[in-house]
């Protein structure tokens, strides 16, 4: 008989995570700037609450995971939505408007990825490190519950490596947050007169965990983005424009860095991503032929059925008339009444386009380098200048509509926003749901209703952290908290449409970026035709625009990786020596998640950055403990492994 998939209880169960994950990305995004994929913890809360039922199976568990992580990074939204808020144009979120701006963006985001499927999972080399690390923890239920033949003990084997893991990163994390031991270390320093440069280096073993699941080749080209914004940009960047007087080194090369070197990044970025997809033409439009034929063609295999084509198209229209009545009331009551027509004419184009286009940009990301380091925000700004571009062309910007016409953008950006986040970490679950044996059909259902359950809830706490801290830039009057949150991507979006609307932003970073992106795409092809080391260009933009302390862990990680690859190439059980790594890293993913998740909680309900905190901040053994901290569980945790292979070796 076959295992329960799309249960009841299944969708119950992501739907209640839904609010867990949601509200701890909401506020950790807007305080850092920074979100994680909740499939792999939502998978083991999962297995922890279904192991009690008799009939659970692998495929139920999965189902769970993919709600509550499609739910979960539709919190990104957050990456731009506040800007309407920023700007000044909304107090704060109306209900209904942001739950149809999510709820369409969103099921676009799922519709999009379906002719996107078989070109960039089923028929793709593609990495995806969350996807493959919670098909793992998911195998490992399994394992452990008696679903799958177990002789060897390998499944509890790899439980152990699961544990052992999740409890080492998570341990970790409890010490960085209670200060004693120090998360990071930043230093700045000068470069002759007037440059200067800095690192802040992370010592986050989920970041460390995904260098293991990605490989050497996007390890390097991520180090060479890196060496592009820290060695190159910075110094050279700070040369040209000293500080101003009372301006510290800190704050201006951080200063530097963020207005100037970050849109280098996000220009690189964007030639890349399009000639990736360029590249990926013709499995895609194979992959939309098959998907539009699927009417006509018998499927006996379940493992790769779509939704069928009619409902995609009824869903699709759906979304897209929401669109347009969003776009239509949205411009009637203000200056913009005139033009009310020609913008509707314009968003509902630009949604579809668009969203279609990202969707490929965002699915093939997230499969190179995972969700939680994809650079969404990235897709956000080259989105946000493509629409407020063509509504400069299209409407006059005068002084009486010119904010209108910022908030307008920044409103049907956030749509094509919802539908790039979605289709970001989509492919990751669907990658997920093809190496456990899941419908494709079944988790796409469980992906739209994902959707809607996040939708439903991100007004909510945004309303809630909004009245509790505000945002920087914004009025915030009535609010409670003295400090308001960073809001660091959402700024920087409004900034853009401002600059662009108002005529007045420098396209020259951008510019350097795209020219960069290009010379990348000619080294990586002859590094492809010498039979070196790819240097992958995209990879390549993510370290040039990504903090520091955001790749330098996942830059170690790839390098440990293969230290560990060359010391089992010659073992017995090869195999088993490579699951059993890709094991530790998902625990290494899942522990810091789940702490993530828990003191995000403890932040909100005690208004408190450091929540259990028990040292101050600058506590001086911090850092040495930091560095030994980090050092000493790889050492151990890799030592453990070495040791399991040899033990494996002994029994052949």
């Amino acid at each position: 008989m076959k295992p329960k998939e799309l249960t009841l209880r299944a969708l119950i169960l992501g739907a209640l995570l839904t609010t867990i994950f949601t509200a701890a990305n909401i506020y950790l995004g807007l305080k850092v700037g920074l979100t994680f994929a909740s499939s792999i913890p939502a998978a083991v809360i999962s297995m922890a609450i279904l192991s009690q039922v008799k009939d659970s199976s692998i495929l139920e568990n999965n189902i769970v995971q993919t709600v509550a992580s499609a739910a979960g990074t539709l919190s990104a939204i957050i990456f731009i939505l506040p800007g309407l808020v920023i700007v000044g144009w909304w107090t704060g979120f109306p209900f209904w408007q942001s739950f149809l701006i999510c709820l369409s963006g969103g099921i676009l985001g799922v519709l999009f990825t379906i002719p996107l499927r078989r070109a960039l999972v089923t028929n793709s080399d593609l990495p995806y490190p969350e996807g493959v690390a919670a098909a793992e923890v998911l195998k490992v239920g399994a394992g452990t519950r008696g679903e799958t033949t177990d002789e060897t003990g390998e499944a509890r084997e790899g439980l152990v490596a699961v544990i052992l893991g999740s409890v080492a990163s998570a341990g970790l994390a409890i010490l960085t947050a209670t200060r004693i031991f120090a998360g990071e270390l930043t230093g700045f320093f000068r470069l002759g007169a007037n440059a200067s440069s800095g690192y802040n280096i992370a010592w986050s073993l989920a970041l460390f965990g995904v260098g293991q699941l990605v490989g050497l080749s996007v390890g390097m080209a991520m180090l060479l983005g890196l060496v592009i914004a820290w060695v190159v940009a910075v110094p050279w960047l700070t040369s040209l424009t000293p500080a101003a007087a009372g301006v510290t080194l800190a704050a201006h090369t951080t200063a530097i860095w963020r207005t100037q070197v970050r849109f280098i990044g996000a220009g690189a970025i964007a030639v890349a991503a399009i000639y990736t997809l360029a590249r990926l033409a013709g499995p895609v439009a194979s992959g939309l032929m098959t998907t539009l034929r699927a009417r006509q063609i018998e499927h006996h295999d379940d493992l790769d059925r779509d939704i069928s084509p009619p409902w995609i198209y009824a869903l699709t229209a759906l979304c897209l008339v929401i669109a347009g009545y969003l776009a239509y009331t949205f411009a009637r009551p203000t200056v913009l009444s005139p033009y009310t027509t020609t913008l509707t004419i314009i968003a509902v184009p630009f949604v579809l386009l668009g969203g279609f286009l990202i969707a490929g940009i965002c699915g093939y990301m997230a499969g190179l380098i995972g969700a939680s380091n994809s650079p969404i925000s990235g897709v956000g700004i080259i989105s946000i200048v493509l629409c407020a571009t063509i509504l400069v062309a299209a409407v006059p910007v005068v002084a009486t509509n010119q904010m209108a016409l910022v908030a307008f953008a920044l409103f049907i950006t956030s749509i094509v926003f919802a539908c790039a986040t979605i289709s970001n970490d989509n492919l990751q679950d669907l990658k997920t749901g093809q190496l456990v044996g899941a419908s494709p059909m079944r988790q796409q259902i469980a992906l739209i209703v994902g959707v809607i359950a996040g939708a439903s809830v991100i007004p909510s706490v945004l309303n809630l952290l909004a009245k509790a801290y505000g945002f920087a830039g914004a009025a915030n009057v009535g609010v409670l908290a003295p400090n308001p949150l960073p809001a660091p991507q959402a700024t920087l979006i409004s900034a853009l449409a401002q600059g662009v609307i108002g005529g007045n932003l420098d396209w020259r970073m951008i510019g350097i970026g795209a020219l960069i992106g290009v010379g990348l795409i000619l080294l990586d092809s002859l590094m492809g035709a010498m039979n070196k080391l790819r240097i992958p260009p995209l990879a390549v933009g993510l370290g040039i625009y990504l903090p520091m302390s955001a790749t330098f862990a996942v830059v170690v990680g790839t390098v440990v990786a293969k230290w560990y690859e060359t010391k089992i190439r010659n073992a017995p059980d090869r195999e088993r020596a490579e699951r059993l790594s890709t094991l530790v890293a998902s625990g290494l993913i899942v522990g810091e998640s789940l702490w993530g998740v828990l003191n995000a909680g403890l932040i909100v309900a005690m208004s408190k950055d450091a929540p259990i905190g028990l040292v101050p901040e600058d506590f001086p053994p911090a850092k040495i403990l930091g560095v030994l901290g980090f050092i000493g569980v790889i050492v151990w945790l890799y030592n453990w492994m070495l040791r399991r292979n040899a033990k494996v070796v002994r029994r052949a």
